[in-house]
């Protein structure tokens, strides 16, 4: 098989392209603006042209990685397919009543994410299960028909079956898909029991309704895509990144679209974790900031954070403010602030986002129809970005359309001149980034003076440094290719997968022969889905368990000791990163008090990914390309240095205030900081954080 790879990240704004060819030893970037309403259609385009650049012939390339929002868009954006849901009798109420637990205790206006569905798709059947899955009522053929029936001739596309207490018996939900596939009708079903097997009602509530609501949709764009790259000369297979950082074919990722809400996000922290390892570095803030949001979020000790449950849509920066997925994801804050958020007049003030200009019209220094002042039209008018080299090259600026446009909806109102209000904007959309990164870092038990950040996304680089600043961060790393962060962090992913489930054991004398044929049970699901890929290799394998002491309401995941031990050997160290784990976060643990596992989960693992390739030549001679007036607080208009990133020299500083051009972003260096090309061509600044920007000089801007 050729080891050529193709990935690529549709985002709102932009969608990027990597194109590695180890062989070779090349690796190309390269971005087209999306096209929202069929996302498909920037990929074709950025194909073409990406493989018509390199000279490459589709037949020849022997993988294409794939992250896509579709799924997170249908939700954010409320257009999803017609959903209905059927649950037990007496519980249609479980997903809009939610937590009794208040985000926000004090807030008498408190506002929650509406659900994807409204009452009146939510339909009762009378049957029940226990907790321990004995059966108290079966349901009644005739009654499930009728109900179907019903549901169909109301023009739904969609049904999420939720029952009581499923995770424990799933016949009463599988029956419900054997009689409607019985009927010959035309719903596409997602069951609790195969999406998210686990107890809570209202988490499980949540989950399947927005599988249901977005599994046509994924489905339909999926084939889409496929027929697409198949009509280019594109054979090879195609891989789509779930949110637990790991990939999966098309057809689960399009059986199970819930596991795909956050793909490029988790495909960015993979890069991120790439970089690290190259730099020898271990302790990550990651920060990734496109044209639509940005995404932070955190790397310990070589390996990002995976959480058992991720909210997606959340109101404030706060858990429990979502709506809750039981979903494996890694650890990442997503804000409405991006290069294309709209600027607004607020209160006196100015406020960013959430509405984003996307990619049509996009900002308004686009020149495609947009009017509103966005984060890169403020930034084109600060002189951080360079009208006739945007993307390349493939894009031009009208500088003036983003003065209009910032005159009109923002000086004017607020009494500012415009490079004033420009200023205010940058400012205010670092200071919402700054806000998430704490909350990421500090509010989570994380000293950002331990870690180094690392931004990417197209507009990350112009905003990471004042962000490192604002934070005491001391180190910054901006990688190469850091303007398609995600799609370069495709290549370094592997195949994975994870199944969870309740079943409640407690550790004690016998729970051995429970825990080892749970997680046979488990094993023999993951490598079935791995079974189904092209690609072959060795697998890694993991047990979880969600473990807490009896009684408590709430558990900590903790990686379990191989089931195949002695029993007394397995629960003697299970018990013991149990303590561990529970002394880290609560600060104590009690030996003498009997554990109990809740949840347990299973992930499989085959590693295939690739390692980033070295760059393919490192500069030589001078990178100073001009200048151009950057605006800065206090100074107003400064001569700033302005570099060409592919001449810098390793070993060669360059001193800020300055600006380093790149084909698919552009770095903004504060006073004081000092960039300099590592051996693996990543561009590592050290931020002084005793500079002030305030106190930067005609001279030494220009220096």
């Amino acid at each position: 098989m050729s080891q050529i790879r193709l990935s690529f990240d549709i985002g709102g704004t932009f969608t990027d392209f990597v194109l590695q060819d180890p062989e070779r030893g090349r690796i190309r970037f390269w971005k087209t603006l999306s096209t929202p309403h069929a996302p498909e259609k920037a990929v074709v385009r950025g194909v073409k042209e990406l493989l018509a650049a390199e000279g490459v012939n589709p037949a020849d390339v022997g993988m294409v990685l794939h992250a896509t929002t579709v799924a997170t868009n249908a939700i954010l954006e409320r257009k999803g397919s017609k959903t209905a849901m059927i649950t037990t009798e007496g519980f249609r109420d479980v997903l809009l009543l939610g937590r009794q637990k208040r985000y926000s205790t004090y807030n008498m206006h408190l506002a929650k994410p509406d659900p994807l569905i409204k009452r009146r798709d939510i339909f009762e059947l009378s049957e029940r299960v226990y907790l321990r899955g004995h059966e108290a009522r079966a349901p009644e053929q005739a009654k499930i028909d009728a109900l179907l029936t019903r549901i169909a001739e109301a023009g739904y596309e969609a049904v999420a079956v939720c029952l009581l207490h499923s995770y424990a018996d799933p016949s009463h939900e599988r029956l419900i898909r054997t009689r409607a596939e019985a009927l010959g009708l035309e719903l596409v079903l997602s069951l609790s029991s195969d999406v998210s097997p686990r107890y809570r009602e209202y988490e499980r509530s949540s989950t399947v309704t927005a599988n249901a609501y977005v599994k046509p949709i994924v489905a339909r764009y999926v084939d889409r895509l496929e027929k697409a790259l198949k009509a280019e000369g594109l054979t090879a297979d195609l891989y789509i990144m779930q949110s637990n950082g790991g990939l999966v074919s098309p057809e689960l990722a399009a059986d199970f679209p819930v596991r795909i809400v956050e793909s490029g996000p988790a495909a960015g922290v993979l890069m991120c974790r790439a970089v690290g390892a190259e730099e020898g570095i271990k302790d990550l803030l990651t920060f990734d900031m496109g044209g639509t949001t940005a995404k932070l979020g955190a790397i310990d000790n070589g390996e990002p954070a995976i959480l058992p449950t991720f909210e997606v849509d959340q109101v404030q920066y706060t858990k429990g403010s979502g709506l809750p997925l039981n979903i494996s994801a890694i650890e990442l804050l997503e804000i409405g602030a991006g290069g294309g958020s709209i600027a607004t007049p607020h209160l006196g003030g100015i406020r960013i986002g959430p509405e984003s200009a996307g990619s049509e019209p996009g900002p308004a220094c686009y020149g495609n129809g947009g009017t509103k002042p966005t984060v890169t039209d403020a930034n084109l008018v600060l002189g951080y970005l360079n009208p006739g080299t945007f993307n390349g090259g493939n894009m031009s600026l009208d500088l003036e359309a983003a003065r209009e446009a910032i005159r009109l909806h923002l000086a004017e109102p607020l009494g500012l001149s415009i490079e004033e209000a420009a200023l205010g904007i940058h400012l205010m959309a670092t200071a919402n980034m700054e806000r998430a990164l704490r909350i990421v870092s500090v509010e989570r038990g994380r000293d950002p003076r331990d870690y180094t950040l690392v931004g990417f996304g197209g507009a990350g680089p112009v905003h990471a440094a004042r962000l490192a600043r604002a934070l005491h961060v001391p180190q910054l790393i901006l990688p190469r290719g850091a303007g398609v962060g995600s799609a370069v962090g495709l290549l370094a992913a592997d195949p994975k997968v994870d199944y969870a489930m309740t079943c409640p054991v407690r550790l004690a004398e016998g729970a051995g022969a429970t825990v080892k044929a749970l997680r046979d049970d488990l094993r023999a699901k993951a490598d079935a889905d791995l079974d189904r890929l092209a690609a072959n290799g060795a697998r890694r394998h993991r047990l979880m368990a969600s473990l807490r002491y009896v009684g408590q309401g709430y558990e900590i995941s903790v990686e379990m000791p191989d089931p195949d031990l002695p029993e007394a050997e397995f629960l003697e160290a299970a018990c013991a990163r149990f303590g561990a784990a529970y002394a880290k976060t609560y600060g104590y643990h009690d030996p003498a008090r009997p554990i109990e596992a809740i949840d347990w989960s299973f992930e499989a693992v085959m590693p295939i990914g690739a390692g980033l390739n070295a760059p393919d030549r490192l500069g030589e001679g001078d990178s100073r390309i001009g200048t151009r007036k950057g605006w800065f607080e206090t100074t107003g208009p400064v001569e700033t240095a302005i570099h060409d990133r592919y001449r810098m020299v390793p070993g060669t500083p360059v001193i800020g205030p300055c600006v380093i051009e790149e084909a698919e972003t552009t770095i903004l260096l504060l006073p004081g900081d000092r960039a300099e090309i590592s051996s693996c061509g990543n561009l590592v600044i050290t931020i002084d954080a005793e500079a002030d920007t305030a106190a930067q000089s005609m001279e030494g801007a220009a220096a």
